[in-house]
């Protein structure tokens, strides 16, 4: 494999991705993506996400950009969870199991738990018939045509179209709970987003003058 055919296959990963995650709002139940945002912003406990593997990766970044707009979330790990980490799921919280196929059995084990602390149960899978699917209480299908790689396996497209259904919920939540930049800057005084929001330095193109996010 020479240069050319590297950079060839570098190219069609990219643009086979992109056309992923482009191909992602004709397909998700918007009704559905709608009702886990005022689930989240009207909830009065925490959002709890789970998953294995590389859907382990997308529910830690859901996890972090939650926290970003102050929707308290954790991690929780699906071995730890059975022996006693589902001690940190309380009867007010969100339960989000994030699994590609919807039969992790690692996943579908914490399901006794969400149901006898009254939690909320929100499944993210390409298969609603599956076993997390059918147990959710709101299940959000995300699924992609196909995966980059050769084998259609590894879990690339898949991912990053989860993250951006979370990218979504989370930018979304801003406009819900009408999050605003002073809030913003308390909890992200660092790095070059402080330094703008500190700084005043942001734009304010898309924020009125109290500083809450604009609709359209």
């Amino acid at each position: 494999m020479d240069k050319k055919d590297i950079i060839s296959e570098v190219e069609r990963t990219i643009r086979e991705e992109g056309k992923a995650i482009g191909g992602l709002a004709g397909q998700l139940d918007m009704e559905k993506a709608a009702e886990l945002v005022a689930l989240i912003g009207s909830r009065k406990g925490k959002v709890v996400v789970s998953g294995c593997g590389t859907s382990a990766m997308a529910a830690r970044k859901a996890v972090h950009s939650l926290n970003c707009v102050e929707c308290t979330a954790v991690f929780l790990t699906p071995s730890d969870a059975v022996h006693g980490g589902l001690g940190v799921l309380d009867k007010h919280d969100i339960l989000i199991l994030i699994s590609k196929g919807g039969n992790t059995e690692e996943l579908v084990q914490l399901i006794p738990a969400c149901r006898s602390k009254g939690a909320v149960l929100v499944g993210v899978t390409e298969e609603e018939t599956s076993a997390i699917g059918k147990a959710a209480d709101l299940c959000l299908k995300v699924k992609v045509e196909r995966e980059p790689c050769r084998f259609n396996m590894l879990a690339t497209a898949s991912t990053l179209a989860v993250i951006s259904l979370f990218d979504a919920v989370c930018i979304a939540l801003m406009q819900y709970t009408e999050y605003t930049k002073e809030q913003f800057a308390v909890i992200h005084p660092k790095g070059a987003v402080g330094e703008r929001l500190i700084g005043k330095e942001a734009s304010h193109e898309g924020y009125d003058e109290g500083g809450s996010v604009q609709g359209n």
